[in-house]
């Protein structure tokens, strides 16, 4: 088997083949799906192993004084003997995963073989392929818990117990102190515990992700605004626990704990960072200052990790497996999220890459997660959700005369047509808008006197054998799209759908029989944005990136007028299956690249949604689609960070670019320009010489694919495969 080691006095990574561990009695022999890299603790030995003999003395001061002890003892040379054969030679990493029982010991009774696990410890928890795991560090998986976000369990674990030292109560006040890996989830754990929650990290997206994941408020432990917020929600008296959860070597975090703790309140520490306490400040506030050791009672207890010795329930409520056991129920009940946290998944085989990538600074990451071959995309869970991606065979269109007018005919004429598309084809040259098809005669009428078409009527079937027309526009109610589609691509009619192209799967798979059929693929949706002429020269300023993206886009909805079409979910479908291929084919344009997942969760009601996408090389991009928010907030709002650049869109009206150089646009001084015209200048160019279609039928099929994985994945709760057809 293969397993992730390192030697601690060269700093060499590898991925060797070692053997496989035999199943020793009390445990069990466990496969691994996924298993988590602390970014925190792991990177921390990763990158002491790259230093000096000296730098790794200073940074072990403990291991210093042992040895010093055994030189008294032992004598120089055998010391040295004795440290060098450790240093040279390879350690294991990794201490939390999630894996499938292969084998089960003697002693075993409560899994059998092929149930889920979650694993824990250094020494049974590895990076590797196959791991032996005593009783007391593994705990079966919940029905419905994803294995990628069973893999946090042990690092929950070390949250959990960091929160169960501080002994929140309903209400209170805490600080949390480092918003990475264990900062997001002590966050979690205790607004689940109904305590309010203020952040502390210099990192502005992390403390953004932590605010949207439930903290009252975060900000730079170096601004006011933390102390500001603390002022506010504790009427000035302070916090009622602050969690260390920073490393470093700073004394920063201790300090600032003291200064924002309430007379006699507590204060944990989980992290690894400076501990020079000030005397004073700490003495006069009578600060209680408690430590959390790792996952909870039980650890580097012999007796219990390896020999299975349990604690007597009503001497010891949480152990170390309890608290394993805890947090897993948590995250299967939705009290807390961790797909968020996830900021890359790597193959196991690029193990060595992907730890370089992070120490280099490469790769930005709060959680990271390697995963095994079996646990590929198509084979991962059968029994998780998952969204087709149906195959598309792209098929040449021939070119027509350029010298002729493009002849349209529109399928619709309400209040999108007739303000967003129509004003702009109307004066454009080469372009003759032939007939407007609508179910009432009326408003048939209206469009031809107002756009000067030739005719208007309400006889579908006359548009769609006028071989005279080049191209149809279906701008109708949703639910009719994908059918209206069809028929014109069968009619061979090059079409342009105003999003949704299809609402359900079948919908989607029947607009493709179509283009099967007929050998007709002319087809574009109403993704305009990617045409908008300032995020376009947003993305050429800001280059071509090499490593992975995380992308936010924030959707201020808004709340719909009583009434509304889009509300009747039962036909129309959900608000977001109707607009949010918009922002999905956004984000996918700007990342370059069609999304692999889906995740989607929704307050009470589903009125307001949280999407992450992830993408074949681990960018991430996070979608908020609120109706609660105030009218006045700007619509849209989009950030896309990468490779020490930054990209912001500002409800296209002003964007920037930080980089090597920084770029902001004018503000623009009329109508917001989210790319109508543009689009409808490609589509009309595509028309009029044959040429590819604007944006690539496949993309279109798989936004369309990861909208409907939206509703499969709020409805199953776990995060959705697009898999795609072979």
């Amino acid at each position: 088997m293969k397993q992730v080691v390192q030697n601690y006095k060269s700093g060499e990574l590898a991925v060797l083949d070692v053997p496989v561990p035999g199943c020793k009695p009390g445990g069990v022999l466990v496969r691994s799906a996924y298993s988590l890299i602390s970014t925190g603790t792991e990177l921390m030995k990763v990158s002491e192993a790259g230093m000096s003999m000296l730098g790794k003395a200073r940074s072990r001061p403990d291991q210093v004084a042992k040895v010093m002890q055994s030189v008294a003892t032992n004598g120089v040379p055998a010391t040295y003997r004795k440290v060098m054969g450790k240093l040279d030679s390879y350690t294991p990493l990794g201490y939390s995963l999630c894996g499938v029982v292969e084998q089960v010991g003697a002693g075993i009774d409560d899994v059998k073989v092929g149930d889920l696990v979650a694993c824990a410890g250094n020494e049974h928890a590895l990076h590797a392929e196959l791991n032996w795991v005593p009783k007391n560090l593994y705990s079966p998986v919940p029905d419905g818990l994803a294995p990628r976000h069973a893999a946090f369990g042990t690092v929950g674990s070390i949250a959990m117990q960091g929160v169960r030292q501080g002994e929140p109560q309903l209400g209170e006040v805490a600080l949390v102190i480092g918003l990475g890996l264990i900062g997001q989830l002590v966050a979690q754990l205790l607004t689940a515990s109904g305590v309010r929650v203020v952040g502390a990290d210099p990192d502005p997206a992390r403390c953004e992700l932590a605010e949207r994941l439930g903290a009252a408020a975060c900000g730079d432990p170096g601004s006011a605004a933390v102390e500001a917020a603390v002022a506010e929600l504790t009427d000035g008296h302070g916090v009622d626990q602050v969690y260390l959860a920073a490393g470093g070597g700073s004394n920063q975090p201790v300090e600032l704990a003291a200064r924002l703790c309430r007379d006699r309140g507590r204060v944990v520490d989980i992290g690894k960072c400076r501990l020079d306490l000030p005397w004073n400040a700490y003495y006069e506030k009578e600060l209680d200052v408690r430590f959390s050791r790792s996952y909870g009672p039980g650890r580097y207890d012999p007796s219990y990790e390896l020999e299975g010795r349990d604690y007597p329930i009503g001497y010891v409520r949480w152990t170390e497996r309890r608290n394993l056991a805890c947090f897993l129920d948590l995250m299967a009940r939705g009290r807390v999220d961790v797909e968020p946290l996830i900021s890359h998944v790597a193959d196991f085989d690029d193990a060595v890459e992907t730890y370089q990538r992070l120490k280099d600074g490469e790769l930005k990451a709060v959680a990271v997660l390697f995963r095994y071959p079996e646990q590929e995309a198509e084979k991962a869970d059968p029994e998780a959700p998952a969204v087709a991606v149906p195959a598309v065979t792209v098929k040449p269109s021939p070119a027509r005369a350029t010298n002729s007018p493009v002849r349209l005919a529109f399928i619709g004429a309400g209040n999108y047509a007739t303000s967003m598309l129509l004003p702009h084809l109307a004066q454009r040259e080469g372009v003759k808008l032939s007939t407007v098809v609508t179910t009432t005669a009326l408003s048939a009428a209206n469009a031809q006197r107002k756009f000067g078409f030739e005719d208007a009527t309400t006889d579908l079937d006359a548009v769609l054998g006028d071989k005279s027309v080049d191209a149809v526009f279906v701008v109708t109610r949703h639910s009719s799209h994908a059918e209206l589609t069809r028929q014109a691509l069968l009619a061979g009619k090059t079409v342009f759908v105003e999003k949704p192209l299809a609402l359900t799967e079948d919908e989607l798979a029947g607009v493709l029989a179509a283009v099967e059929e007929s050998g007709n693929d002319r087809l574009q949706v109403g993704f305009n944005r990617r045409f908008a002429p300032l995020l376009q020269e947003a993305k050429t300023r800001f280059g071509t990136r090499t490593g992975p993206a995380n992308l936010r886009y924030l959707v201020n909805a808004g709340r719909l007028q009583h009434g509304s079409w889009y509300l009747q979910q039962g036909t129309e479908g959900s608000r977001f299956a109707g607009e949010g291929g918009h922002f999905i084919d956004t984000a996918s344009w700007l990342l370059d690249a069609d999304p692999v997942s889906v995740y989607a969760t929704a307050t009470s009601g589903n009125e307001d949604l949280q999407i992450v996408l992830r993408y074949p090389d681990g960018s991430t991009a996070t979608i908020s689609y609120v109706t609660t928010g105030p009218s006045g907030f700007p619509k849209e709002t989009l950030d896309l960070v990468a490779d020490g650049s930054a990209l912001r869109l500002d409800d296209f009206v002003r964007a920037s670019v930080y980089g090597r150089k920084k770029w902001v646009s004018s503000r623009l001084p009329k109508a917001r320009d989210k790319g109508q015209n543009a689009e409808l200048a490609a589509f009309i160019k595509a028309v009029r010489t044959g040429g590819p279609m604007p944006v690539p039928l496949e993309s279109l099929v798989a936004t369309t694919a990861a909208t409907l994985a939206v509703q499969a994945g709020l409805a199953g709760g776990a995060p959705v495969t697009l898999a795609r057809s072979r």
